[in-house]
């Protein structure tokens, strides 16, 4: 079994040797057994809270580059006739803590039957369909986080704290 163990930063100048389909909900995993699209067999085995990106590189102990394609699954677009109602529709989705991809005059979240009911009574126009979902990586670039947990501030680089 092939073990993938570091993710490139650098995507450029790097031959890709094989590739990993996987919807956003496995992207979220560092530790996970894995077919790559040649049908090689493999172990993901990862920094913990990485989330990878469809075009993410990822090398494995032989020296392979495998590179991860978000796949396509069951996704809803969300439109609205106003830019003020999709900001509208974003602040709900947002208050439940709902991934998000955000698109110029689109969202773009995965299928949920009372969210999509909670957003046509908000007068949105929604499609389902199959399509690669990329959601924003959240304000401090990481997993969820609240109040009671690590002081997140003294974590920060300085200049970013002016």
């Amino acid at each position: 079994m092939l073990n993938i163990t570091r993710r490139l930063l650098d995507k450029t100048a790097h031959p890709i040797d094989d590739y990993l389909v996987l919807p956003f909900d496995l992207r979220q995993k560092s530790r996970l057994r894995v077919t790559l699209k040649s049908g090689i067999e493999a172990a993901l085995m990862l920094d913990r809270g990485t989330i990878l990106r469809g075009g993410d590189l990822l090398k494995a102990e032989d020296g392979k580059i495998v590179q991860i394609v978000a796949a396509e699954q069951p996704v809803t677009d969300v439109r609205a006739e106003t830019q003020q109602a999709l900001m509208c529709a974003a602040y709900h989705l947002g208050n439940r803590h709902v991934p998000l991809q955000v698109g110029d005059g689109w969202l773009r979240l995965e299928q949920d039957h009372v969210l999509k009911e909670m957003l046509i009574g908000l007068g949105m126009i929604t499609v389902d369909q199959l399509a690669p979902f990329e959601p924003e990586a959240g304000a401090y670039g990481g997993g969820h986080k609240h109040h009671d947990d690590d002081d997140n501030l003294s974590r920060l680089p300085s200049a970013r704290l002016r």
